[in-house]
């Protein structure tokens, strides 16, 4: 029961990390974020962000597995 807690209040610790860096912090504007304009239509592929929130759900699992 107290791993589980320790595992959901790091999921909440991630996502509150990630929601501060939201989109005008540094989350959206890492090299590998690629955005387009066409007409009026707007393309954001986030494939830096997607890296990183990935590398650092990894770590946080694998702390926990740990």
């Amino acid at each position: 029961m107290s791993r589980t807690l320790i595992v959901i209040g790091l999921v909440f610790l991630v996502a509150g990390v990630i929601a501060r860096l939201g989109p005008r912090g540094v989350l959206g504007h890492l090299p590998g974020d690629f955005a387009w304009r066409i007409g009026h239509v707007r393309i954001f592929l986030p494939l830096g962000s997607s890296l990183l929130v990935s590398v650092l759900i990894t770590l946080v699992l694998w702390l926990v597995r740990r």
